[in-house]
């Protein structure tokens, strides 16, 4: 009897939610963006062009892993044992490999998200790999390196001690004992591993089973050092970091006084030592400076192009405390000379630089971690040929710069729309659904360099072709506002991104910050108001200043409109161009709403409304909200008991509709335009021809019990949205109608009412205060009201009826976040569930979880290229190659099962040979005496070990025959000179 009443009382006389079951509003988790918590890793597989990003543990959740491929490809890996955070991460053979917390080495499948394996060593710092090799090599506190076999996914007993602690002891040296800090593996050599500990580094010899050299700096009475204190006596600054030249000719140990020590690895000597700042600083001299404290070292990589003698050092940190350009430094060393041919006096001289250049970060806050974006190759440290680096920041952000130079390169797409929620961090968020095919057409067209993702392949997915598509705006600390479709969990058509800067837009990069924004459903027009009280508007249009930067400087305009087509984005050829600036100037803009037919609304804190026409474009209304008061019935106001909180305060618009319905009253319909405040004021303006513009009238005002959430113009005998659209409005000169009415949603109430001022039927919330609401359609079954409440549940009521049909928990949400929650068209719920993540439920849906991504991340055709090997001349010289088999053999040992590529390998041929081809080979040998994979194996074994055992031999044999051979040449020549001698005698005597 209530719902017949209300729907009454409403003029609402249809049931339009009688098709609508309890059991259809169950809310699916959809699908997530953004990152969960603070990044604490990168890692980048140039191959598979893949990237990886991994989260530390926080109050919102585990870490996480990310990988991310082109356009929308994604899978994310987290434990479900314990929550952990993710300290490093590594791709190896198509798999990644990661260490955590709780130091744990784990083995991932990248296209199952499955855990292949995974062993705790305790006191873990670091871990080394390689593109080719099967090993992981783990670094522990103490200075233990111990092998986890990646192939069989377990520990190995291979163990190399702690040489520096051995080192000391025999040295009788009183410091304390030397802790790990990294490794690396030798970049054409794999038989050799550079370990860097507290008190310096060592060259390991895998063929030899031990250390080859020593390096430890030393800073003699006088040298400045890195930082200039303790000039007075001598000293050893503590080691951070050692690494490899892209060649392995020379080594390269930083330390905490910001001193960057160059080694020759094969002798040991020191070459050269500097600082970021300042070269020869190990050398005494008589200048006194004063001691500058600098920041440690938190990442240095020695890079190349693609010839490997041509490098260059990237580091983050050893700047002084005080330096105004912190950031990454870049120190460019050019082509290496010719070792064997130059002074060391040439290669200290190359090792000062031919440039420094600083790439610039956001003031106050450093980078904590970077990784370089290689053009092609896995190897050299994944230095060689970057064309880009991704730094995170202190702050939690994540910087993209183009490298050498160090320009900011925008994530839009060219990474996942996830990555964009930090960089920077999010400020606000909305939700329009946009007509499908208006969608479709809006793919911008923008110079830029070559993507950095351009892995993976999606998986196919249903499509939903005549659904309006949900296009969120995200605004950015920046001014960016970043414009993309949240999908449906179908295939997204058009998953590409859409930018808007609006800091050019207003010409100002200080204090812009949006506080609005929306965009019209059908002509995609887009409008954002910001802190200052201004609003930008953007319609779709080719930039006539394309590749032109050159912003004419405009005059201010206060309370009026000025032309910014000229502060276009060069680099834009077509999208979303800046049209015009309205200077509204009253305070933060509150809210903007654009219509489908040419009118844009802005309200703001100051408490005033305005409404620009675009056809002008002309400011044909300002008012301030004081003048609701005046207008509201009094015998309204006197039936309600809020009536006394509207009377006080200061008010300002928070929501605003256009519509086309039959106002109360009136015997045709027009265009309205629906304001609802703060302090639950709904004022009903009505918008009339007038010449060749129009004119604003204020028609009414109604109030509502709390602050006005939501205003829904609904169609009365469809069910359907009374929306300002280009038909609609076209049928208003035929004289058709449109009998609509309002569904007002405040914090405890809704109410359902023919606008302006009838009163309509309402109905007081249970429990909890409405976010958010909004009316939504369940296809052909019918429509409901679906709110979100402060108690993270999510209600769906009836229309007219207002009887609640169900109600669900959305635990996942962020409770001190759910006023900032928005309730889509369609019935989406989008909410956040951590700082820098949203999460989408659509309501009617079977209470589904998030399912996994079957995106594919990895293409099999795609090979690893060759790992680098030693130089003919290094070879000449006597460097012992080790190849990845040998490396397998010295560390597994001869009695390691053959690897699971080559059973795999075995296992295809021999299915191959069961299907009668005429190449297969079986296990054993085969009936044509041909050998088989499993004979190749052992005999394989066997070479690889014999020669490795006389490896050593042989090269002292041929060092004695060569030894022999000189003596042979010397005796030849001394007796030739005795027989000149006696022949001449002989001449003479005779």
């Amino acid at each position: 009897m209530a719902s017949f009443l209300r729907g009454k009382q409403a003029g609402m006389q249809n049931d339009l939610s009688a098709g609508i079951l309890a059991a259809q509003f169950a809310p699916d988790e959809q699908s997530r963006y953004g990152i969960n918590s603070q990044i604490s890793c990168l890692a980048y597989e140039p191959v598979q062009s893949l990237l990886a990003v991994g989260t530390n543990e926080s109050k919102f959740g585990p870490g996480k892993i990310y990988v991310f491929g082109q356009s929308r490809v994604h899978k994310f890996f987290s434990t479900s044992a314990r929550p952990t955070s993710f300290r490093q991460l590594h791709f190896v053979a198509n798999r990644l490999v990661s260490l955590d917390s709780h130091n744990e080495i784990a083995i991932w499948d990248l296209d199952t998200v499955t855990k292949l394996g995974k062993y705790v060593y305790p006191g873990t710092v670091c871990v080394a790999t390689d593109p080719m090799l099967d090993w992981a090599l783990v670094g522990q506190q103490n200075g233990d390196v111990f092998a986890y076999d990646l192939d069989r996914e377990r520990p190995s007993p291979f163990r190399i001690p702690n040489f520096w602690a051995g080192r000391d002891r025999d040295s009788r040296d009183p410091r304390a004992g030397a802790a790990l800090v990294g490794m690396q593996l030798h970049p054409r050599d794999i038989g050799r591993l550079l370990i860097a500990y507290s008190h310096g580094a060592v060259i390991y010899s895998f063929k030899q089973n031990l250390p080859v050299k020593f390096f430890e700096y030393t800073l003699p009475p006088g040298a400045p050092g890195g930082n200039g204190e303790g000039v007075g006596a001598a000293r050893r600054p503590r080691l951070t970091h050692a690494l490899w030249h892209p060649t392995g000719t020379f080594v390269l140990t930083a330390h905490e006084d910001g001193s960057l020590v160059f080694w020759d690895a094969k002798d040991g000597r020191l070459v050269a030592a500097r600082s970021i700042y300042d070269t020869r600083i190990n050398e005494p001299t008589s200048k006194t400076g004063q001691s500058t404290p600098v920041a440690p070292f938190t990442k240095v990589v020695w890079c190349c192009k693609e010839n490997p003698d041509d490098t260059a050092l990237l580091i983050a940190g050893g700047q002084a405390l005080d330096d105004p350009q912190a950031g990454l430094t870049f120190i460019e060393l050019g082509q290496t000379p010719i070792y064997a041919t130059s002074s060391w006096d040439i290669l200290a001289a190359h090792f000062e630089g031919r440039r420094r250049l600083s790439l610039q970060i956001p003031p106050g806050v450093h980078v904590v971690d970077f990784c370089l974006i290689p053009r092609f190759s896995p190897h050299f440290a994944g230095a060689q040929d970057p064309i880009a680096v991704l730094a995170t920041l202190s702050s939690g952000e994540l910087i993209t710069l183009s490298f050498p130079s160090g320009f900011p390169i925008t994530p839009t797409n060219m990474l996942h729309p996830s990555l964009s929620f930090v960089q920077p961090f999010v400020t606000r968020v909305a939700v329009s659904t946009l007509d499908r095919g208006r969608w479709l057409g809006m793919t911008e067209k923008r110079n830029q360099g070559a993507l950095i993702l351009k892995g993976g392949a999606e998986a196919p997915k249903r499509r939903k072709r005549y659904e309006g598509r949900n296009i969120i705006q995200v605004a950015h600390a920046d001014s960016t506002i970043r414009i993309w479709d949240l999908g449906h969990g179908d295939e997204i058509e058009n998953p590409t991104q859409l930018q808007v800067d609006i800091a050019r837009a207003v010409d100002r990069y200080e204090d812009v910050e949006v506080t609005a924004m929306d965009m019209a459903e059908t002509t995609g027009e887009f409008a954002a108001g910001t802190i200052a009280g201004e609003v930008v508007v953007y319609r779709w249009g080719g930039n006539k200043f394309f590749g032109r930067d050159e912003v004419k400087p405009l005059d201010s305009n206060p309370g009026g409109l000025t032309d910014i087509s000229s502060r276009a984005e060069p680099s834009l050829k077509e999208g979303l161009q800046p049209f015009v600036l309205y200077e509204m100037m009253q305070g933060p803009v509150s809210v903007v709403s654009v219509s489908d037919v040419g009118f844009v609304a802005a309200g703001s804190e100051g408490g005033f409304l305005s409404i620009v026409d675009l056809r002008g474009p002309a400011v044909i209304y300002q008012g301030a909200t004081s003048e609701f008061t005046k207008q509201e019935k009094k015998g309204f106001l006197k039936s309600h008991s809020s009536s006394s909180s509207h009377s006080s305060g200061k008010e300002w618009p928070i929501v605003i509709e256009f519509g086309v319905m039959t106002l109360e009253g009136d015997s045709y319909s027009s265009i309205a335009c629906f304001v609802g405040t703060n302090l639950g004021r709904v004022a009903t303006f009505k918008l009339l021809p007038s010449g060749q513009g129009y004119t604003v009238k204020l028609a009414g005002v109604s109030s509502l019990d709390g602050k006005v959430i939501a205003i829904c113009p609904t169609n009365v005998d469809t069910g359907h949205t009374a929306a300002a659209t280009g038909p609609v409005v076209a049928g208003l000169r035929e004289g058709k109608q449109v009998n609509g009415t309002l569904v007002a949603v405040s914090e405890t109430e809704v109410r359902i009412f023919k606008p302006a001022t009838a009163k309509g039927a309402s109905k007081s919330f249970d429990g909890g205060i409405c976010h958010a609401a909004a009316v939504a359609e369940l296809d052909s079954y019918g429509f409901a009201l679906v709110a979100l409440f402060n108690d993270r549940t999510t209600r769906c009521y009836s229309l007219p009826g207002l009887k609640e049909i169900g109600r669900s928990p959305l635990r996942l949400l962020d409770p001190a976040r759910t006023a900032a929650g928005i309730v889509a068209k369609t019935g989406d719920v989008v909410g956040w569930i951590g700082p820098s993540e949203l999460v989408v439920f659509p309501v009617w849906g079977s209470g589904k979880a998030l399912e996994k991504s079957l995106d594919t991340l990895v293409n099999p055709d795609l090979a690893t290229p060759p790992r680098p090997t030693i130089s003919n001349l290094q070879w000449i010289s006597g460097t012992q190659y080790v190849s990845p088999t040998d490396l397998d053999l010295l560390i597994g040992g001869p009695d390691r099962p053959a690897s699971k590529r080559m059973l795999a390998a075995t296992a295809a041929e021999q299915q191959q040979a069961r299907a009668g081809g005429a190449s297969a080979r079986a296990g054993g040998t085969t009936a044509d005496g041909q050998e088989g994979w499993g004979e190749y194996l052992t005999r394989q074994l066997n070479e690889r070990t014999e020669r490795l055992n006389i490896m050593g031999d042989s090269m002292d044999n041929l060092q004695q025959s060569s030894a022999n051979w000189a003596d042979d040449v010397g005796k030849y020549m001394n007796k030739q000179k005795r027989n000149v001698l006696l022949g001449g005698i002989k001449k003479s005597l005779f």
